[in-house]
């Protein structure tokens, strides 16, 4: 079977074709492209992850001298809090914030130059910049851990990695790839095989990651980020075809790249395109505010009391997290025989929705991990919206396109930051899980929104009697 046997996938020969090519060309199996690339950095950003908040933890817990054993105050049926642990929450989830915040606002300015470029340079180059500067991230956190230097350098760390476009930067030019290598009827398949690349390696790094910090601590596991994301650069400039085919030469700093992404959303389209777009915009905006708030939450959730886990159950609960991306693939598969993708979303929706409620709740493990069984379909959302988005606009606008997809995401993970780690202290003395409660009532609006939207397109008009009249 050929590639161009092959559903979605656009033959190299065609794709390609008066490209230049990588310099080694049998890297990878035929019709594999970007898979790998998502896959490796994802791997290195979901190893470092848990790990950064645990390391937070303990210098925080040095630093207020909390002995860190938490066992008191672990039995469920006690419900007094430690007022030294419940600084440390404090205090870990507010240095989060600012390292976090600090990545995001310098990542939203160089993704806007970075997408509309690769319209026109293409995407591999846009590739290898974020690769090399979530390397130099890592490296900056080794160096912190070494000399044992105060949290607040992880800041420099994120700062150069949001210079280089950051993760948000690897997850526009992956999907922007898949829209130009595949045809709109299978984008949305293609499109959710990517998102569960990006569960299968945070599961896998879940796992190692919990067992290899409590076996040899931080810095081994960050030595291995460091060379993931330098292979990473490396497999993209040997392996990857360029897939814009009419590549041109254009400048990287030019204000035309902002003027680009704003009039993707402010010039009018045929059939209402671009309110549909600023409409399926604000429902990943809110989508990916609430996954990722619920995301950053689970780790100091899950190390105080109640639950009061270690380090080998924080892996597991974060490899279960991961494993949705997975069980979603498998479950968008199968009702797409029988749905359409807007109504596969709003499964989506209520599996994330009751999994959020099990979690506001959860004051044992086996509850915690009902409400991760329960979310086993809550990814199923955001690669219908993702390819809804890429139908919109024409085929030299998919790298301004998901360039603007990558803002709302880094939008997204500044109000998740912002709204949950500030929401998490403020309301622990009345519910611990609000902040999970709080998502999941979040999630009704996009899930009315994509609603709304299908029941108005399938809506029948009835415009040829006036014609006729």
């Amino acid at each position: 079977m050929s590639d161009k046997d092959l559903p979605g996938i656009v033959s190299s020969d065609t794709v390609y074709e008066s490209q230049e090519r990588p310099k080694l060309q049998r890297c990878v199996p035929a019709g594999v492209t970007v898979e790998p690339v998502l896959f490796m950095s994802m791997f290195a950003m979901a190893l470092q992850g848990p790990l950064v908040t645990q390391y937070i933890w303990e210098q925080m817990s040095v630093d207020v001298g909390f002995n860190g054993t938490k066992k008191q105050g672990c039995d469920p049926l006690n419900n007094t809090i430690d007022p030294l642990q419940q600084e440390v929450e404090t205090l870990t989830s507010h240095w989060s914030l600012y390292i976090n915040l600090g990545g995001f606002l310098v990542g939203l300015f160089s993704v806007m130059l970075l997408g509309p470029w690769s319209d026109s340079v293409g995407r591999r180059p846009v590739l290898i910049l974020p690769a090399i500067g979530l390397a130099l991230q890592a490296a900056v956190y080794l160096v912190v851990m070494y000399q044992k230097l105060h949290v607040g350098y992880f800041l420099l760390g994120r700062i150069i990695s949001g210079i280089t476009g950051d993760f948000n930067m690897i997850l526009a030019g992956c999907f922007a790839y898949i829209s130009d290598v595949s045809d709109r009827q299978s984008r949305t398949f293609r499109v959710a095989i990517l998102e569960a690349c990006l569960g299968i390696a945070g599961m896998v790094a879940s796992i190692i990651g919990g067992h290899w910090r409590k076996a040899q601590g931080y810095i081994n596991p960050f030595w291995l980020v460091f060379a993931v994301y330098l292979f990473t650069a490396l497999y993209v400039y040997f392996c990857i075809w360029e897939s814009v085919k009419e590549r041109k030469p254009s400048r990287l700093f030019s204000p035309q790249h902002y003027r680009s992404v704003f009039r993707l959303f402010t010039v009018a389209g045929e059939n209402k395109q671009r309110c549909k777009l600023c409409l399926y915009s604000l429902a990943l905006l809110l989508v990916v505010t609430v996954h990722m708030g619920a995301k950053d939450l689970f780790v100091i959730y899950e190390l105080s009391s109640p639950l009061c886990w270690d380090s080998d159950l924080i892996g597991y609960g974060s490899a279960a997290e991961h494993l949705t991306y997975l069980s979603s693939l498998a479950g968008l598969r199968l009702f797409q025989l029988c749905l359409a993708d807007s109504w596969v979303a709003e499964m989506g929706f209520l599996s994330n929705i009751s999994g959020l409620v099990v979690f506001s709740l959860a004051s044992t493990t086996q509850v915690m991990f009902t409400g991760y069984g329960l979310r086993f379909f809550a990814m199923a959302t955001t690669p219908v919206i993702r390819s809804k988005l890429s139908k919109l606009v024409d085929e030299g606008e998919q790298g301004t396109l998901f360039s603007s997809v990558a803002c709302v995401e880094g939008l997204s993970f500044l109000l998740a930051t912002g709204v949950f780690n500030s929401l998490y202290p403020a309301t622990l003395h009345f519910m611990k899980g609000f902040p999970f409660l709080f998502g999941a009532l979040v999630l009704l609006i996009p899930a009315g929104i994509i609603g709304l939207i299908e029941v108005f397109e399938k809506r029948p008009t009835y415009s040829q009697f006036s014609e006729i009249s």
